[in-house]
């Protein structure tokens, strides 16, 4: 397949690209600063572009069969990054006609899971009072995509961990695995390359864990 990935020097995004070559995938990945980029391979294309213009990116994902984006805020200071740069990879798209698109969310967004003792739900009001305004952009970034006119798909994992891609993890359509703690950022990229072609995962929030 073609495939689009932006955010591709974050952690997530450069294993979405190394792990879509290594499946055979042709891959653009498009990026702000390249000298940050580090990932090569034969059927890679790297792009720079200005993130925050949607005419500028037309060109990054015209004909390709899906896009996947690892745009987040990397601190409290950066929310807000998360639903205005998504904005703009929906308006190129829309404009392309290019439809699958896959991003990165937050286990938060989603239901809370059967099975949560007290502590947990202790825990989780806690996290989201200290990182409601990064959560606040994530939903309104989810908003946007349900108004899209794209086959969306957003993955919500929970705190993320640097350890290698083990592809043995739980997904939750609609929901949150029950005490679903932790995910590799090599799983999470594992699970969106895995989503692209399933269709109970279209226009659904999903929820990933271990």
């Amino acid at each position: 397949m073609k495939l689009t990935v932006f955010g591709a020097t974050g952690g997530i995004g450069q294993e979405i690209v190394r792990q879509g070559l290594a499946a055979g995938h042709q891959v653009t990945a498009v990026v702000r600063d390249p000298a940050r980029f580090t990932v090569e391979g034969e059927r890679l294309e790297v792009r720079q572009a200005d993130l925050t213009a949607p005419e500028t990116l037309r060109g990054a994902v015209a004909g390709r069969d899906a896009v996947l984006s690892g745009l987040g805020a990397r601190s409290r200071a950066d929310a807000g990054i998360a639903a205005r740069l998504t904005r703009s990879v929906l308006a190129a798209m829309e404009a392309e006609h290019v439809r699958r698109l896959l991003v990165v969310s937050a286990a938060p967004l989603g239901p809370v899971p059967d099975g949560h003792t007290v502590l947990d739900k202790t825990m989780l009001a806690i996290i989201n009072s200290v990182l409601k305004d990064v959560y606040d952009d994530l939903r309104v970034m989810e908003g946007d995509l349900a108004a899209s006119a794209t086959d969306w798909t957003s993955v919500r994992p929970p705190k993320l961990t640097n350890k290698p891609v083990t592809g043995r993890y739980r997904s939750v359509v609609g929901g949150s695995p029950p005490r679903g703690r932790s995910l590799a950022r090599a799983d999470v990229a594992h699970a969106m390359l895995a989503m692209i072609d399933d269709p109970a995962t279209v226009k659904q929030g999903v929820g990933v864990a271990y």
